[in-house]
């Protein structure tokens, strides 16, 4: 899957992903969604995000949790 709305910039909040380059964080989203609100609710809050936006924030961090991290020797 694409993650093209996922975003990072060291200018906006702190390197932290993004949807498209606005300060709502992928973290905020995949929150809100943990909670219980409902995506429209979500929608109606942020009208500037898209169902898309949602869905790639669940795709993007789902791709994080099964991120391994292999520790690669010192030289």
């Amino acid at each position: 899957m694409e993650l093209d709305r996922i975003t990072r910039n060291p200018e906006v909040m702190g390197v932290k992903p993004c949807v498209r380059g606005t300060r709502v964080t992928v973290g905020t989203l995949v929150g809100l969604l943990a909670s219980g609100h409902d995506p429209s609710a979500i929608l109606a809050a942020y009208p500037y995000l898209e169902a898309r936006d949602l869905r790639q924030a669940l795709a993007y961090a789902a791709w994080r949790v099964e991120e391994v991290e292999v520790p690669i020797p010192a030289a």
